[in-house]
């Protein structure tokens, strides 16, 4: 892609899944990635080797994106190695009760929608300046199709990621001016998910049957739409949330 030589992208939860997918995508994509983890180091490893092998460049940096201490500690050593942090992908899944509201605690509600935001607030702080003084800059947060269309047992996902959406807005707002733009990506379910969840194959099954695309999302479909919001083609757009669902909900 023109221009991203040399970029450096921070994605957060990047040993599996969608994070693992976007790393070695914007790695391909002549980035540099760091790969952060919390605890699957072996599995981060594993990423940065295949982006290496590849011809990329990557680093994994192990921090918990629930504590600001732990993120500035990350940002600096990637600045110490790298330089700023020009693209910011924020993937990383902050673990979430699964239940009926009427089961639920404001400890499980509460807490999701606290860490949610709080991870989301910190890691944005940290990358910010550096952007903001090169006048340059790429945020992307992931959050879920859930925060529009309720599904059953979801309501702490859903309510946290909704507020990461609409803080999302306010941010493309005031950093606009400062050629920083700021996207969601909302994924409908996703195929390597739904092995982590509570949810059968007669569940997935009735996902695949809603979605006219045939089938659930794979990590690299999510990863394409991330890159997209990631490079330097998108040059006007911000504020947006980018559905990748194959359909399964069209606004």
């Amino acid at each position: 892609m023109t221009g991203a030589t040399g970029r450096v992208a921070l994605v957060t939860g990047a040993s599996s899944g969608i994070g693992a997918a976007t790393a070695r995508l914007l790695a391909a994509r002549g980035m540099r990635v760091v790969v952060n983890y919390l605890r699957s180091s072996k599995a981060a490893e594993e990423v940065v080797a295949g982006i290496e092998a590849a011809g990329g460049q990557a680093m994994a940096v192990r921090a918990d994106v629930r504590e600001t201490a732990a993120i500035e500690s990350m940002v600096e050593q990637v600045r110490a190695a790298w330089g700023g942090v020009d693209v910011l992908v924020h993937n990383a899944l902050i673990p979430y009760a699964v239940k009926s509201f009427q089961d639920m605690t404001w400890e499980e509600l509460g807490g999701k929608l606290d860490a949610e935001m709080h991870a989301a607030f910190a890691v944005t702080k940290a990358v910010l300046p550096a952007m903001t003084e090169q006048g340059w800059g790429r945020i992307i947060y992931l959050g879920t199709g859930l925060s529009r269309r309720p599904r059953e047992g979801m309501i702490a996902l859903g309510t946290a990621k909704a507020a990461l959406e609409q803080f999302a807005r306010y941010l493309a707002q005031e950093l606009g001016p400062q050629g920083i733009t700021v996207n969601v990506v909302a994924p409908g379910p996703v195929e390597s998910r739904m092995a982590d969840t509570v949810f059968d194959d007669a569940h997935k099954q009735r996902q695949v049957a809603a979605t006219p695309l045939g089938r659930l999302a794979y990590p690299a479909d999510v990863a394409q739409a991330v890159a997209f919001y990631a490079g330097e083609d998108n040059a006007f757009m911000t504020g947006t949330t980018a559905a990748v669902n194959g359909g399964m909900s069209m606004d």
